[in-house]
């Protein structure tokens, strides 16, 4: 039976640099400039919003066993887009931003998520969600000026709502055919490619 952490590792080239970056070493460490952080949050920005409608879209072609995780991070993302807000007033920042080709090319995919087999999609939401995951947790603890957004990004309801994502693309590819997971393993790994130039752009 193939699942979603199998898929992972069958790209686990890509994931590295999914999970692993220049901005994210800056983070860390504190050489990351403030214009590259702000850089950086206006295009998530961008992506959150994106991101949140897309899942709209699953939501509506979901199992009923995965509405309530799938509800639960659309709530998520809507509280996230207030917060990022907040953060934008503080910093001075002007959202909506305008979309660089990273995010532009992010967006166009999750925009085609809720198009995919159920079981591509599902999949690919969950490694949008782990790569974030993954990679705040990479930066833990975070320099002084970036600490509180580290601690943001790795609550522990953050990795129960992962681990959620995660069960149920399991489930769904418990009874994929071959083509079905061949697709989901596609979506990951498009996934993984465009996180990893998601951090890229901003450094």
């Amino acid at each position: 039976m193939t699942t979603v952490a199998a898929l992972l590792k069958e790209h686990g080239a890509l994931w590295s640099g999914a999970t692993s970056a220049a901005f994210l070493d800056g983070v860390r460490d504190g050489t990351l400039p403030a214009a590259a952080f702000d850089r950086w949050l206006v295009q998530d920005h961008l992506f959150v919003e994106t991101l949140l409608r897309s899942q709209g879209g699953l939501v509506a072609v979901a199992p009923p066993s995965d509405l309530g995780v799938l509800a639960g991070g659309v709530a998520a993302l809507a509280e996230e887009l207030v917060w990022f807000e907040s953060v934008a007033s503080t910093r001075g920042l002007v959202v909506p931003g305008t979309p660089l080709p990273p995010t532009d090319a992010y967006n166009a995919f999750l925009r085609s998520m809720p198009s995919l087999p159920y079981g591509a999609a599902i999949s690919a939401l969950f490694a949008v969600e782990r790569a974030y995951l993954d990679a705040w947790q990479g930066a833990r603890p975070g320099a002084p000026p970036y600490r509180e957004f580290v601690d943001h990004w790795t609550v522990p309801a953050f990795a129960d709502y992962v681990a959620g994502l995660e069960a149920a693309a399991d489930r769904t590819l418990a009874s994929a055919s071959p083509d079905e997971v061949a697709t989901a393993s596609r979506a990951v790994a498009e996934v993984a490619t465009h996180e990893a130039a998601f951090w890229a752009m901003a450094v």
